[in-house]
């Protein structure tokens, strides 16, 4: 066989980090919100955000809404990708959590909170029915990623902050991911 395929005589060498590794942290709670909000008030081109709910934003830093729109304003592109109340991938992870319809909840409250930015020019404001693995918060060549651990709830699950880089593929297998999402999510209507 490995006459055949030489290259698997040879495990690849393992990476001890990758180049677009910025950090690593244990725990979502580990972040500050001015972590997220600096991100975001850096952004020029890009902010995509792909959660379920990710009320902590709203409920830490109120002129949230007020950011998105100096950054849209700036000519920024804005997309944020929130979970779909009624779906069955939510419905399932409240299970899965032990939060119930919290999540459910939750998912109706965020939208709630940026429903006032749907007649933004450069802000759109979608949801999503998939199974979420990571929470995505992009902003330009950099992205935090919430890895969802089953059983725990997103706050406590670890985020590592990507930063693109030349040689790398970490980012863009990301950003890849993001708009898979958001290619099949459903645009919210103005009520």
């Amino acid at each position: 066989m490995y006459a055949l395929w030489p290259s698997l005589r040879q495990p690849r060498a393992a990476r001890a980090m990758s180049p677009e590794l910025v950090a690593l942290y244990e725990q979502r709670a580990d972040l500050p919100v001015s972590a997220f909000v600096d991100l975001l008030g850096k952004a020029t081109e890009h902010i995509d955000v792909l959660v379920y709910a990710a009320v902590f934003l709203h409920e830490a830093y109120p002129r949230l809404n007020e950011l998105l729109r100096e950054r849209a304003a700036e000519g920024c592109t804005v997309r944020v990708a929130l979970g779909d109340a009624e779906s069955e991938n939510v419905r399932q992870r409240g299970e899965e959590e032990k939060f119930g319809h919290g999540i459910e909840s939750r998912c109706r409250l965020a939208l709630m909170h940026y429903r006032p930015l749907l007649d933004t020019p450069g802000i759109e404001i979608r949801t999503h029915a998939t199974t979420l693995y990571n929470s995505l918060y992009r902003t330009d060549d950099q992205l935090l990623v919430n890895a969802h651990v089953w059983g725990v709830n997103a706050f406590g699950a670890p985020v590592w902050h990507l930063r693109r880089a030349g040689s790398g593929t970490l980012f863009d297998t990301y950003a890849a991911s993001f708009d898979a999402v958001w290619n099949v999510a459903q645009p919210v209507k103005e009520s």
